[in-house]
C-alpha cells in the first residue's frame, strides 16, 4: 500500500508537468493552429498543408499527454480516499499508482525531448563488425532487438536493404522505423559501437568470444523537409533483388544502388555515399526510396554539425563520439551496461527482446538537447 507521500509526490509532480509544459497556453495555441486548418484554400498548398497538420497533431499529443497524467493522478487520489473507507482494496490503489507512475514518467521522458530532429522518423543501419559469422549473427540478433523496441512503441519498421551473412546473421540491414511518435529522439541514443561477450555457438571449443556491431542512427527526412541533392553528383547502378518474393526476383533488375559524391561543406574533403535498396520489386520504387534515404544521410550530418557547433558555444556539455563504443552485453555474466551512463540491467532476456527504455532515459537525462527554434 502506498503511503501518503507517494501520494503528495505524483500531485506535485503532475501540476510540476502542467507548469513546465505551459499546458494552459498548448490549448489556446492549439485552437489557433487548428483553425487554420479549417481555410477554405487550407489544402491548395499540399506540403504547407502537411506542416501545418503535422504542429497541430504535435500540440494536441502533449495536451493529450497531460490529460492521462492529470486523470491518471486524480484517480490514485480518489483511490486513496476511497481505501479509508474500505470502498477500494489495497490492490486497486497500488495499481492506480502504478498507472500514474508509468503515465507522468513517460510525459517526463518525452519532455526531455527538446532537439528540432526528435519528432521525426527513423534511418537505423546495423553494420557486422570483423570477426566474421559470430560479428554477423551479433548484427542480427541487434536487428530483433530494434524490432521488438519498435513494435511496442507502435513503429511500423521497414527493411529498406539486407545483405545475409556468410553462415548466419547479417552483414548489413537498413531499417526505417516510421509511423509512431519521437523515434529518432528515442533511438539517437543507439549511435555507436555495440559490443557483445559470449560463450560462442560457432564455435566447438565453447571458448567466450568478444563480437562488435555498428549502428547508425539518422533522421528520416520527408517531403516537408527541403534537402538540397546536387544532380551533378549523383550517378545510378541496377542489380538483381535476391532473397524470395516471386517470379521477378533473380530474373529483372530491380535492385538500385545510388553512389553521391559528398563534399564536406567545411573541410572540402570528398566522400562517396553509397545506398541499395531492395525494398520494393518495382525499380521506381526503389529509386525513390534511395533517394530519400540520401536525404536523410544529408541531413543528418548538417545536424550533427549543427550539434558540434553548439556544442562548442555550450561550457561544460559532454562531448558524444559518434561511433564510439557505447555499450557492452556480457551474456555470461547476465550484464548489460551502457558505457556513457553506465546504466546497467541483469535483465539480458528482456534488453535482447527490445527492452531498452532504461538505457534510452538514463541517456536523454545525461546528455540533454535543447535547440528549439
Amino acid at each position: 500500500m502506498i503511503t501518503s507521500d507517494q501520494l503528495k509526490d505524483i500531485i506535485e509532480r503532475a501540476d510540476a508537468l502542467r507548469r513546465y509544459l505551459d499546458i494552459d497556453r498548448k490549448k489556446i495555441e492549439f485552437e489557433e493552429e487548428d483553425l487554420r486548418t479549417q481555410a477554405p484554400d487550407f489544402w491548395e498548398d499540399p506540403k504547407r498543408a502537411e506542416e501545418q497538420m503535422k504542429k497541430v497533431k504535435g500540440i494536441k499529443r502533449w495536451i493529450d499527454g497531460y490529460a492521462e497524467v492529470r486523470t491518471c493522478a486524480d484517480e490514485l487520489r480518489l483511490a486513496f480516499d476511497f481505501y479509508k473507507e474500505e470502498m477500494v482494496t489495497e490492490e486497486e490503489v497500488d495499481d492506480n499508482y502504478a498507472k500514474a507512475v508509468a503515465a507522468i514518467e513517460s510525459l517526463e521522458l518525452k519532455n526531455m525531448l527538446r532537439q528540432k530532429e526528435d519528432p521525426m522518423d527513423v534511418v537505423l543501419k546495423i553494420n557486422s563488425g570483423a570477426g566474421g559469422t559470430e560479428s554477423q549473427d551479433w548484427a542480427s540478433m541487434l536487428m530483433r532487438m530494434y524490432q521488438r523496441w519498435a513494435e511496442a512503441h507502435g513503429h511500423k519498421v521497414t527493411i529498406s536493404n539486407l545483405q545475409d551473412g556468410d553462415e548466419a546473421g547479417i552483414k548489413i540491414v537498413t531499417m526505417q522505423v516510421e509511423g509512431g511518435e519521437y523515434a529518432y529522439g528515442y533511438l539517437k541514443s543507439e549511435n555507436g559501437v555495440h559490443r557483445l561477450v559470449r560463450v560462442s555457438p560457432f564455435n566447438a571449443q565453447g571458448k567466450r568470444m568478444t563480437s562488435f556491431a555498428s549502428v547508425f542512427v539518422s533522421p528520416l527526412v520527408d517531403d516537408t523537409i527541403e534537402v538540397y541533392v546536387d544532380p551533378a553528383k549523383v550517378s545510378w547502378d541496377l542489380f538483381r533483388s535476391g532473397g524470395a518474393g516471386g517470379q521477378n526476383v533473380n530474373k529483372v533488375e530491380t535492385g538500385v544502388r545510388l553512389r553521391y559524391q559528398y563534399v564536406d561543406p567545411d573541410t572540402g574533403e570528398e566522400e562517396e555515399i553509397l545506398i541499395e535498396n531492395t525494398e520494393s520489386r518495382k525499380q521506381l520504387e526503389n529509386r525513390n526510396n534511395a533517394m530519400r534515404l540520401l536525404k536523410s544521410q544529408l541531413y543528418d550530418r548538417a545536424m550533427k554539425k549543427r550539434l558540434e557547433a553548439q556544442a562548442k558555444i555550450e561550457a561544460g556539455k559532454k562531448k558524444i563520439e559518434w561511433g564510439s563504443q557505447i555499450r557492452s552485453y556480457v551474456f555470461d555474466d547476465r550484464r548489460v551496461k551502457d558505457h556513457r551512463t553506465n546504466y546497467q540491467t541483469t535483465d539480458v532476456d528482456g534488453v535482447m527482446d527490445g527492452d531498452l527504455d532504461g538505457f534510452i532515459k538514463a541517456y536523454l537525462m545525461e546528455f540533454p538537447v535543447n535547440d528549439e527554434q
